[in-house]
């Protein structure tokens, strides 16, 4: 059961002096371009390289990034858990978190049921209690790795009680793996904030969602578990629009435009446009989606939507712009936008401002 919302008030200081880190995100790509697009990221200075799950597996690009980086945080932006097993996935974070000398960062997330049951084939019940069973019984399993204990995991979902010694894989030198979870509802956010050490806040937000929908779960899951705020990470990936010239600015806004109208078909993310009093808008894109009249719906996302959902400057102006609207919200970002190598001076720019 969730606890009553306890308020998060945003700090009065400047953003200059509130800590953010700039992440980078590695969208559909072929294994073949990762070490390259890795090293970059970690040469350049990013905090973290995130992989997610949608045209490819997310483990596999971080497996050649473990060993050709040295510095970067690697980690699932996110894998689908329910298209898995606590122990596969246990193994997964082990080995990863041996190869890169413990610089993983687990994020794992529910997907949604039509996903689970007719893309991946899998069952799918009660989201919030199993992934919670799910953590914990991937924890367990660690455990009996790590500390020699015997698995006994035992829960209405998933049952471990066997880890003979040819299947135990031993201890490693960084057993402590940060656990992530996609949040977009209250229990997520919730179970986020009792179990997990960090967040990952789906990029069709707003600030206001964050403080009234978001925040407050994740306030009260750790209230529930005795933990500070300082315990959980925070992580967005935002709508950046920006360019060197106004073709570029504006090219950029129709692009972040489709993706909004996209997102806001959704019935999962219905309660972001109902907060806001655009519920009828909502149902016109369902509509539009339901029929694949794809290009008609961006037209419904007018100037002042697109504000509340992305970042717009010159490129000068982005990191000051991000932080004056997340500082106090979110501690780590990533910038909705494909990683070009070949903008690599734009990008250093970036992450020395998040730095500075």
């Amino acid at each position: 059961m969730l606890l009553p919302p306890h308020p998060l008030t945003r700090p009065s200081s400047s953003p200059q002096n509130q800590s953010m880190k700039l992440d980078v995100a590695i969208l559909s790509t072929h294994l073949k371009e990762v070490e390259t697009l890795a090293q970059a990221a970690d040469t350049a200075g990013f905090a973290a390289l995130w992989t997610s799950e949608t045209q490819h597996d997310p483990f596999l690009p971080l497996g050649i990034a473990a060993l050709r980086t040295a510095r970067i945080q690697l980690g699932t932006a996110i894998a689908v858990a329910f298209a898995r097993n606590p122990t596969s996935v246990a193994h997964l974070a082990w080995d990863l978190q041996a190869a890169s000398g413990g610089r993983l960062l687990l994020g794992l997330g529910t997907q949604v049921q039509a996903h689970i049951e007719r893309r991946f084939g899998m069952p799918w019940a009660a989201p919030a209690a199993r992934l919670r069973e799910f953590i914990l019984a991937m924890r367990a399993v660690w455990a009996a790795w790590q500390q020699g204990e015997r698995l006994n995991f035992r829960g209405e979902h998933y049952k471990l009680t066997l880890m003979a010694p040819f299947f135990n894989p031993g201890p490693i030198e960084h057993p402590d793996i940060p656990v992530y979870i996609a949040a977009v509802n209250a229990q997520m956010s919730y179970l986020a904030g009792e179990l997990c050490q960090g967040l990952h806040v789906h990029p069709f937000h707003t600030t206001r969602t964050l403080r009234e929908q978001l925040l407050p779960q994740v306030q009260a899951g750790l209230m529930q578990a005795g933990r500070q705020r300082s315990g959980i990470t925070l992580a967005g990936s935002i709508f950046v629009v920006t360019g060197d010239t106004a073709a570029e600015i504006a090219a950029a806004r129709e692009q972040v435009r489709s993706q909004i109208a996209f997102y806001a078909s959704t019935p999962t993310y219905s309660k972001v446009m109902e907060l806001h009093g655009w519920g009828e808008i909502r149902e016109r894109l369902s509509s539009l989606a339901v029929r694949q009249r794809w290009n008609e719906m961006p037209a419904l996302i007018s100037d002042h939507m697109l504000t509340q959902f992305a970042v717009e400057g010159r490129p000068e102006e982005i990191p000051t712009l991000v932080k004056l609207r997340y500082v106090g919200l979110l501690d780590r970002v990533t910038f909705y936008l494909p990683f070009d190598p070949t903008q690599i001076t734009r990008w250093r720019h970036w992450i020395e401002a998040f730095n500075e």
